[in-house]
Protein backbone atom coordinates (compact mmCIF):
# COMPACT_ATOMS: atom_id res chain seq x y z
CA UNK A 1 0.00 0.00 0.00
CA UNK A 2 2.91 2.51 0.47
CA UNK A 3 3.45 2.71 -3.08
CA UNK A 4 -0.46 3.78 -3.74
CA UNK A 5 0.68 7.10 -1.43
CA UNK A 6 2.10 9.15 -4.77
CA UNK A 7 -1.97 8.85 -6.05
CA UNK A 8 -3.00 11.21 -3.04
CA UNK A 9 -2.01 13.89 -5.62
CA UNK A 10 -4.83 13.50 -8.71
CA UNK A 11 -2.42 15.43 -11.08
CA UNK A 12 -0.33 11.47 -11.39
CA UNK A 13 -4.03 10.01 -11.75
CA UNK A 14 -5.07 12.40 -14.44
CA UNK A 15 -1.64 11.83 -16.33
CA UNK A 16 -2.38 7.97 -16.23
CA UNK A 17 -5.49 8.24 -17.58
CA UNK A 18 -4.58 10.79 -20.65
CA UNK A 19 -1.63 8.17 -21.10
CA UNK A 20 -4.51 5.84 -21.53
CA UNK A 21 -6.20 7.31 -23.93
CA UNK A 22 -3.38 8.76 -26.08
CA UNK A 23 -2.10 4.79 -25.91
CA UNK A 24 -5.10 3.69 -27.88
CA UNK A 25 -5.36 6.60 -30.12
CA UNK A 26 -1.47 5.75 -31.48
CA UNK A 27 -1.98 1.97 -31.39
CA UNK A 28 -5.12 2.20 -33.43
CA UNK A 29 -3.82 4.85 -35.85
CA UNK A 30 -0.18 3.94 -36.48
CA UNK A 31 -0.28 0.23 -35.24
CA UNK A 32 2.44 1.04 -32.35
CA UNK A 33 3.26 1.79 -29.06
CA UNK A 34 3.60 5.25 -27.24
CA UNK A 35 7.42 5.37 -26.25
CA UNK A 36 8.05 8.15 -23.43
CA UNK A 37 11.03 8.18 -21.14
CA UNK A 38 9.93 10.63 -18.62
CA UNK A 39 6.72 8.69 -17.71
CA UNK A 40 7.93 5.64 -17.67
CA UNK A 41 10.51 6.78 -15.25
CA UNK A 42 8.23 8.70 -12.86
CA UNK A 43 5.49 5.50 -13.21
CA UNK A 44 8.36 2.79 -12.55
CA UNK A 45 7.05 0.95 -9.24
CA UNK A 46 5.25 -2.63 -10.24
CA UNK A 47 1.78 -2.11 -9.72
CA UNK A 48 -1.62 -3.74 -10.71
CA UNK A 49 -3.13 -1.87 -13.04
CA UNK A 50 -6.88 -2.56 -14.57
CA UNK A 51 -7.86 -0.23 -17.93
CA UNK A 52 -12.03 0.50 -18.29
CA UNK A 53 -13.35 1.91 -21.54
CA UNK A 54 -17.36 2.66 -21.08
CA UNK A 55 -19.62 3.70 -24.06
CA UNK A 56 -22.31 5.84 -22.69
CA UNK A 57 -22.30 4.22 -19.64
CA UNK A 58 -22.23 0.44 -21.19
CA UNK A 59 -19.07 -1.46 -20.80
CA UNK A 60 -16.55 -1.53 -23.96
CA UNK A 61 -13.72 -3.44 -22.61
CA UNK A 62 -11.88 -3.78 -19.24
CA UNK A 63 -8.22 -6.15 -19.11
CA UNK A 64 -5.52 -5.05 -16.80
CA UNK A 65 -2.72 -6.66 -14.08
CA UNK A 66 -4.01 -7.57 -10.64
CA UNK A 67 -0.75 -9.02 -9.66
CA UNK A 68 2.14 -6.11 -9.27
CA UNK A 69 3.86 -8.24 -12.30
CA UNK A 70 4.73 -4.55 -14.48
CA UNK A 71 5.99 -1.83 -14.18
CA UNK A 72 3.32 0.48 -14.17
CA UNK A 73 3.98 2.41 -16.72
CA UNK A 74 4.26 -0.77 -18.88
CA UNK A 75 1.60 -2.21 -17.45
CA UNK A 76 -1.15 0.57 -17.80
CA UNK A 77 0.08 0.87 -21.78
CA UNK A 78 -0.93 -2.62 -22.35
CA UNK A 79 -3.89 -3.21 -20.60
CA UNK A 80 -5.61 -0.32 -22.44
CA UNK A 81 -4.28 -1.52 -25.39
CA UNK A 82 -5.66 -4.88 -24.85
CA UNK A 83 -8.96 -3.72 -23.36
CA UNK A 84 -9.43 -1.23 -26.25
CA UNK A 85 -8.41 -4.43 -28.92
CA UNK A 86 -8.28 -7.81 -27.18
CA UNK A 87 -11.63 -8.28 -24.61
CA UNK A 88 -12.81 -11.17 -25.89
CA UNK A 89 -16.46 -9.56 -24.77
CA UNK A 90 -16.26 -6.92 -27.34
CA UNK A 91 -15.41 -6.37 -31.10
CA UNK A 92 -12.26 -4.29 -31.21
CA UNK A 93 -12.71 -0.49 -30.69
CA UNK A 94 -12.59 1.90 -33.92
CA UNK A 95 -10.90 5.55 -34.19
CA UNK A 96 -14.61 6.90 -35.20
CA UNK A 97 -15.25 5.48 -31.70
CA UNK A 98 -12.34 6.99 -29.73
CA UNK A 99 -15.23 10.42 -29.02
CA UNK A 100 -17.59 8.08 -27.66
CA UNK A 101 -15.61 6.43 -25.05
CA UNK A 102 -14.26 7.25 -21.76
CA UNK A 103 -11.06 5.80 -19.96
CA UNK A 104 -11.01 4.37 -16.36
CA UNK A 105 -8.14 3.89 -14.59
CA UNK A 106 -7.57 1.70 -11.41
CA UNK A 107 -4.29 1.17 -9.67
CA UNK A 108 -5.14 -1.70 -7.12
CA UNK A 109 -3.21 -2.85 -4.19
CA UNK A 110 -1.00 -6.16 -3.67
CA UNK A 111 -4.27 -8.96 -3.24
CA UNK A 112 -4.21 -10.16 0.27
CA UNK A 113 -6.05 -14.00 1.38
CA UNK A 114 -9.14 -13.06 3.48
CA UNK A 115 -8.65 -16.08 5.92
CA UNK A 116 -11.48 -16.98 7.68
CA UNK A 117 -12.45 -19.70 10.22
CA UNK A 118 -16.34 -20.32 8.66
CA UNK A 119 -17.42 -18.53 5.02
CA UNK A 120 -20.03 -16.33 6.58
CA UNK A 121 -17.06 -14.60 8.04
CA UNK A 122 -15.87 -12.81 4.68
CA UNK A 123 -19.32 -10.73 4.79
CA UNK A 124 -17.90 -8.63 7.79
CA UNK A 125 -14.44 -8.74 6.36
CA UNK A 126 -15.37 -7.33 3.01
CA UNK A 127 -16.26 -3.42 2.88
CA UNK A 128 -18.30 -2.67 -0.68
CA UNK A 129 -17.16 0.34 -1.72
CA UNK A 130 -13.04 0.03 -0.81
CA UNK A 131 -12.71 -4.01 -1.73
CA UNK A 132 -12.24 -5.16 -5.06
CA UNK A 133 -12.25 -9.62 -4.65
CA UNK A 134 -11.00 -11.84 -6.52
CA UNK A 135 -12.16 -15.61 -5.83
CA UNK A 136 -10.26 -18.66 -7.12
CA UNK A 137 -9.72 -22.69 -6.90
CA UNK A 138 -7.72 -25.12 -8.21
CA UNK A 139 -8.84 -24.36 -12.41
CA UNK A 140 -10.38 -21.50 -12.25
CA UNK A 141 -10.28 -17.49 -11.29
CA UNK A 142 -12.25 -14.30 -11.20
CA UNK A 143 -11.80 -10.70 -10.61
CA UNK A 144 -14.47 -7.82 -9.83
CA UNK A 145 -12.83 -4.14 -9.01
CA UNK A 146 -13.93 -2.10 -5.82
CA UNK A 147 -16.30 0.22 -8.10
CA UNK A 148 -18.29 -2.90 -9.75
CA UNK A 149 -20.60 -3.47 -6.42
CA UNK A 150 -21.23 0.12 -6.00
CA UNK A 151 -22.75 0.90 -9.15
CA UNK A 152 -24.83 -2.42 -9.43
CA UNK A 153 -25.81 -1.67 -5.71
CA UNK A 154 -24.26 -5.30 -4.17
CA UNK A 155 -23.93 -5.91 -0.70
CA UNK A 156 -20.83 -8.39 0.61
CA UNK A 157 -22.81 -11.29 -0.02
CA UNK A 158 -23.86 -10.39 -4.00
CA UNK A 159 -20.59 -9.12 -4.52
CA UNK A 160 -18.74 -12.89 -3.27
CA UNK A 161 -21.70 -14.17 -5.33
CA UNK A 162 -21.25 -12.13 -8.58
CA UNK A 163 -17.06 -12.83 -8.18
CA UNK A 164 -17.82 -16.57 -8.27
CA UNK A 165 -19.77 -16.25 -11.37
CA UNK A 166 -17.18 -13.86 -12.96
CA UNK A 167 -14.80 -17.09 -12.13
CA UNK A 168 -17.35 -19.80 -13.99
CA UNK A 169 -17.98 -20.74 -10.44
CA UNK A 170 -21.36 -21.36 -8.37
CA UNK A 171 -22.61 -18.29 -7.11
CA UNK A 172 -22.50 -20.16 -3.70
CA UNK A 173 -18.49 -21.17 -4.06
CA UNK A 174 -17.29 -18.51 -1.56
CA UNK A 175 -19.19 -21.01 0.92
CA UNK A 176 -16.91 -24.18 -0.53
CA UNK A 177 -13.70 -24.55 1.75
CA UNK A 178 -11.51 -25.27 -1.33
CA UNK A 179 -12.37 -21.50 -2.61
CA UNK A 180 -9.76 -18.87 -2.26
CA UNK A 181 -10.96 -15.24 -1.42
CA UNK A 182 -8.60 -12.25 -1.47
CA UNK A 183 -9.24 -8.80 -1.70
CA UNK A 184 -7.65 -5.65 -2.56
CA UNK A 185 -7.97 -1.93 -3.10
CA UNK A 186 -7.90 0.34 -5.64
CA UNK A 187 -7.25 3.65 -6.13
CA UNK A 188 -9.52 4.95 -9.73
CA UNK A 189 -9.32 7.96 -11.96
CA UNK A 190 -11.85 8.29 -14.56
CA UNK A 191 -12.96 10.79 -17.59
CA UNK A 192 -16.48 12.47 -16.75
CA UNK A 193 -17.07 12.77 -20.44
CA UNK A 194 -15.33 11.61 -23.58
CA UNK A 195 -12.17 13.40 -23.37
CA UNK A 196 -13.33 15.94 -20.14
CA UNK A 197 -12.64 16.48 -17.08
CA UNK A 198 -10.82 13.73 -14.95
CA UNK A 199 -12.36 12.70 -11.72
CA UNK A 200 -11.01 10.54 -8.70
CA UNK A 201 -13.74 7.97 -7.33
CA UNK A 202 -11.86 5.84 -4.93
CA UNK A 203 -11.87 5.76 -1.16
CA UNK A 204 -8.70 6.84 0.51
CA UNK A 205 -9.14 4.82 3.53
CA UNK A 206 -5.12 3.43 2.55
CA UNK A 207 -3.75 6.47 1.93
Amino acid sequence: MKDLKQFSDDDDGKELVKMARNSVTEFLRNNSKIGDSKFNLKFSSNLGVFVTINKQDLLRGCIGYPLPIKKLSEGLIDAAISAATNDPRFPSINLDELNQITFEVTILTEPIEIKVDIPEDYLSLIKVGRDGLIVENAYTSGLLLPQVPTEYGWNAEEFLSHTCEKAGLDRDAWKDKSTKVSKFEGVIFKEESPKGNIIRESSDDFL
